[in-house]
Parts: structure tokens; C-alpha cells; sequence
């Protein structure tokens, strides 16, 4: 396909060699594919379109010894389409996550209770274990996040009928696991739900909706984007997170801090729900190369809770 040699056996005749974006685009699928198949049923395939380290060590200088940079691995054949045009999404670093869920609610330990927004912090912690969109997370209900069955998992539903008008992108279903610290915090707000409905009256069950208005009216009515955006106003008011960021920055870093652990980009891209691996490349695709990142915070330590294996 690179080379311009003569195809023995095609399907469809090109008029024209193709773009090298189309080229890229088409090579990145082909070996992500093969990348699966390696890592699923253990074809040995990928390997072979990956370049060895060089096989003569160049020369060294007399300080090499204090070069911190790693010897030379193996690289792909494949050059896959960088930034697409468009800057790196924005990140929050573990350390400024932590903030953004203290600043919702924390735990009293003199009371043995929850101080502060238990709802706001479950929404902004399924926003960073799962990296859901927020619609998604806003139409979640309360059957759809499964416990007690070993892994605890998300169940994203696609539905026409949400109240507050929540939808699933491009209608997609989906399973995502998450770990037993969001577990033990759904059951803490679940609790909280079902006391505060026992005090209005209002019965709940498995299809109410999981985020709720607890304190404004109209009371247990699912929770509605404006409403979120006000709280995070609110949070960048005192002084908590970075400048400008949104909900949306939740999925940014969760893609990231997953590719920083290892995981490979099909996995990360049936997590985060998008359509092609394709999409995952442009956004991500940078993540791998950069050091400083790394660097930055102990990405690895921080996703070591998340159980991300995907056996659908």
C-alpha cells in the first residue's frame, strides 16, 4: 500500500493512490486490529509489524552513563495520525480530581457520616472512573448500576424516555466496570436516597432515576445539565480545579490515565463508547510519547483501583 507495488488479488481497483491521511488511517485499523487479535486469542501477528530495536549499539560518549533516557524498544511500522489539527484535550491531574470530589463532600468521621454533596460527588466520581459523557451519567438509573455480582459495573442504556431529556450518543449500549471505592460510595448514596424519599413520602425502585434533586424543587426529579454546570461554577468559584474546566474534562483524563497504564487503545476505546479505535488514535494518540505527563503525577497508582477489563 506504501510502496505503490502491484496488488495481486483486489476487490475494488483504485483510480488513484490514496491520500497519506486515508493511508494512515487505514494501516492504524489494520494493525489495531491486529493488536486485538494478539491480545484476545493470542495471534501472533502484531509483533510482526513492529520494527526491532536497532541491532548495533551506536556510540556512546563518555557521560552516557547519566543519560536517564530508556534503551531503544521496538516501534510500530505504522504512523498513526497525530492531534488531527486540534490541540491535546484538557486534562485534571489526579491530585486536582481528588479536590474537585472533596470540595462536594467528605467523609466525618466524628459522625460517621458523609459532609457536604454526596449526589455531586458520585456524579463527579462515575465522571472519572468511567469517563462516561455526562448525558450518559445523567440518565443513569438506579438498576443500572450493578453491585454484589463480583466485578461491580455501569450499565449505560440507551433511552428515548428520560425526564430530563439525558441521551446515550449515538444510541450505543454498554458495560462499564468500575472499582470498590465507587461501589461503597453508590451504596453510601443510595442509602441517602432512600431516606431522604422515605421522608417525602415518594417510593423509589430500580428504574427512578439515580441523580436526583435532594434539597430543590422539584424534589427527586432527575437531575438536569444546568444544574451541573451551576455546581461546577461554583467549584472553579472557590478556587478548586483548574481554570475553565468543565465535566467533559473528566473523560479527557480518564482516556489518558488508562493509556498511561498500559491499556491498550482498542480496550480504551470500547470503554469510552466510540464508534471506531480510529477516534481514540486522533484524541489520544499523543498520550504514550509524552514523558512530562507521565512525569507529572503517578498517573499508574491513581487507575490501580479501576478494574477495566472488558470480556464482552
Amino acid at each position: 500500500m506504501r510502496n505503490g507495488r502491484t496488488v495481486e488479488h483486489a476487490l475494488v481497483e483504485p483510480e488513484e493512490a490514496p491520500a497519506p491521511e486515508t493511508l494512515e488511517a487505514r494501516l492504524a485499523a489494520l494493525i489495531s486490529f491486529y493488536r486485538w487479535q494478539e491480545a484476545v486469542f493470542s495471534v501472533p501477528v502484531a509483533g510482526r509489524l513492529m520494527r526491532g530495536a536497532p541491532r548495533r549499539t551506536p556510540s556512546r560518549g563518555l557521560l552516557a552513563h547519566l543519560d536517564a533516557r530508556a534503551a531503544p524498544g521496538s516501534s510500530s511500522l505504522v504512523r498513526v495520525r497525530r492531534h488531527r489539527h486540534r490541540g491535546r484535550p484538557p486534562l485534571l491531574l489526579p491530585a486536582e480530581i481528588q479536590a474537585i470530589l472533596d470540595g462536594c463532600a467528605v467523609p466525618d468521621a466524628s459522625i460517621g457520616e458523609w459532609a457536604g454533596n454526596l449526589r455531586d460527588r458520585l456524579l463527579f466520581a462515575l465522571l472519572a472512573e468511567t469517563g462516561m459523557r455526562l448525558g450518559e451519567a445523567l440518565g443513569l438509573r438506579i438498576g443500572d448500576f450493578v453491585m454484589g455480582r463480583g466485578t461491580p459495573y455501569v450499565e449505560i442504556v440507551p433511552r428515548e424516555d428520560n425526564p430530563n431529556g439525558a441521551r446515550v450518543k449515538m444510541m450505543r449500549p454498554r458495560r462499564v466496570y468500575v472499582g470498590t471505592d465507587l461501589e461503597r460510595l453508590f451504596a453510601d448514596y443510595l442509602t441517602h436516597l432512600a431516606c431522604r424519599a422515605a421522608e417525602l413520602g415518594t417510593g423509589i425502585g430500580t428504574d427512578s432515576p439515580l441523580l436526583v434533586n435532594l434539597t430543590r424543587p422539584p424534589l427527586l426529579a432527575a437531575l438536569r445539565e444546568g444544574t451541573v454546570r451551576d455546581k461546577t461554577a461554583s467549584l472553579r468559584k472557590k478556587g478548586i480545579g483548574p481554570a475553565g474546566w468543565t465535566p467533559h474534562w473528566f473523560r479527557h483524563s480518564h482516556a489518558t490515565a488508562l493509556l498511561l497504564a498500559g491499556t491498550p487503545e482498542w480496550v480504551v476505546s470500547r470503554r469510552l463508547g466510540h464508534a471506531h479505535v480510529q477516534t481514540t488514535l486522533d484524541l489520544y494518540g499523543w498520550v504514550r510519547e509524552d514523558e512530562a505527563l507521565r512525569a507529572a503525577a503517578n498517573w499508574k497508582s491513581y487507575v490501580s483501583a479501576w478494574q477495566v477489563t472488558d470480556d464482552r
